[in-house]
């Protein structure tokens, strides 16, 4: 049945200027994917490298083909924040969890501080099973804003407490939790700690009834979702900072997975958990780190978070094909770097075998007596900068600048250009999947232009759950336990 609506209600607040006919196919399951700091560019140089190593490595004569996400465009996203053209993740992810416009910085509060509900808070209020998976630390900016309410993103501690549970007035919320950021979920008194209190996460989750995993093979005992021990609850973070860049991770796979083994055991748990229930679930995924290669404009690190977007993006369209009455949409949270591809030819990225990352990792551990010689035998084959001139050498070295120095020299060899260590205000690419009908009332309803804080009033009428009424419980509890806003924190022009 068709419904008309000539103002979109979220979180109680009004949307001005929207104007819909929304077919709003119902879905038991919704997938929302987040391409952190992706643009079109990034697609383009991810699709152009995949093509041209299948189709013989010769720029002068490229094939065309489609990436998985290619497949799936419907429109795109405008995304400044209230208070800024430009935004922050956090805004941003206010924005489409939350359909509330806010300032940068803020988590899931609006202009004023006070707390607005999240489309999985929502939806675990009605009986939904929800998940958190991403590559970045879990308390972030993005995965934050669907389970915590702070005044400022920097509020690490806080945001993992509201995470799990442990100071969130509705308890814990998220029945899935997949990323990094170990250290912020144990005690001060574990050497490994990066809090500044005694307060010990790890150990209320258990409580809570949660399985809690901090390694490779942790996260291999849950045989992909597929038995009791994928049993939900479950929190799993396999690094204390970020999960390592995908170029790095996958020469060593024992380390941590990868974001689309995460995903598969997440969807794996989800299906199995609401497999006999007429509600279903709500899963936020995220490739956090394509924004992270963004500000550091390694464009290595860049290209493969990018590809594998793509391979999850795949991968969860093959997953709605054998599970229909789910529904999926994509967008990333802002563009970063400013990126363009004039004088463009990716091949040489094929000869990078670490991230920039990486690469300051080994330069700053290395502890010998001849830099110079450590440069050009490790760093500059691992970056696929062999062949430098002595000048550039001599260069490089005398500005101990490495990282600076050597992504320049590697964009500038692959014709790969940045205008910005940070973020633009640059429109992102809307992306989206059903199977069958649901498909083609998804591409009908939400083809064309939006808003990023317009996206959840979609889900809502998908799965039948009101942010307003999320927004209410919370606001029922006051505010004294939102995170308070820190006014020297840094603006959207932040390192991740």
């Amino acid at each position: 049945m068709r419904s008309s609506l000539s103002t979109v209600l979220t979180g109680g607040l009004i949307i001005q200027g929207v104007t819909a006919s929304w077919l709003l196919p119902e879905a038991r399951n919704f997938i929302y994917i987040v391409p952190d700091g992706y643009g079109q560019a990034s697609q383009t140089m991810a699709r152009d490298y995949v093509s041209l190593l299948q189709n013989g490595e010769n720029p002068r004569a490229p094939v065309s083909i489609q990436l998985a996400a290619d497949r799936m465009v419907i429109g795109n996203v405008r995304t400044q924040a209230s208070d800024n053209l430009i935004t922050d993740s956090a805004a941003a992810a206010t924005a489409f969890g939350c359909g509330v416009k806010t300032y940068n910085n803020a988590i899931a509060v609006d202009d004023d501080g006070s707390p607005v509900g999240s489309i999985l808070e929502a939806a675990k209020l009605k009986g939904f099973k929800t998940g958190l998976v991403v590559t970045s630390t879990i308390n972030h900016a993005t995965p934050a804003c669907y389970a915590a309410h702070v005044k400022d993103r920097n509020s690490y501690e806080k945001i993992a407490e509201h995470e799990i549970g442990y100071s969130h007035p509705l308890g814990p919320v998220v029945d899935i939790l997949m990323g990094g950021g170990r250290c912020y979920f144990k005690p001060q008194s574990d050497p490994t700690s990066c809090r500044s209190d005694d307060i010990d996460l790890f150990g209320f989750a258990k409580e809570k009834g949660y399985r809690v995993l901090q390694d490779r093979v942790g996260f291999d005992g849950l045989n992909k979702g597929l038995s009791k021990t994928g049993d939900l609850p479950y929190i799993g973070l396999f690094n204390d900072d970020q999960m390592m860049y995908e170029i790095d991770r996958s020469r060593q796979p024992e380390q941590e997975p990868s974001l689309l083994e995460m995903v598969e055991t997440a969807l794996n748990s989800l299906d199995r958990a609401t497999k006999w229930s007429l509600k279903g679930y709500f899963l936020m995924i995220e490739a956090s780190r394509i924004d992270h290669a963004g500000h550091a404009n390694d464009p290595a690190a860049h290209l493969h978070d990018t590809i594998m977007y793509n391979d999850v993006m795949g991968f969860v369209r093959d997953w709605i094909d054998k599970h229909p009455d789910t529904l999926m949409m994509s967008a990333a949270d802002h563009e970063c770097g400013g990126l363009t591809l004039n004088g463009f030819n990716p091949i040489p990225l094929k000869d990078v075998s670490m991230s920039i990352e990486q690469v300051g990792r080994l330069w700053d551990a290395y502890n010998g007596t001849d830099r110079r010689a450590y440069l050009i035998e490790t760093i500059l084959p691992g970056y696929g900068l062999t062949g430098l001139s002595n000048a550039e050498i001599d260069m490089v070295l005398e500005n101990d600048n490495v990282g600076g120095d050597l992504t320049r020299l590697l964009s500038s060899k692959a014709g790969v250009n940045w205008s910005t260590g940070g973020h633009t205000a640059s429109d992102v690419t809307l992306y989206g999947y059903g199977n069958g009908w649901r498909g083609g009332n998804l591409k009908s309803d939400m083809a064309g232009n939006h808003d990023n804080s317009e996206l959840p009033a979609y889900i809502e009428g998908v799965l039948k759950v009101k942010l307003s009424d999320a927004t209410r419980e919370l606001k029922r509890h006051g505010i004294d336990w939102v995170g308070k806003r820190d006014v020297t924190s840094p603006d959207h022009i932040h390192s991740h």
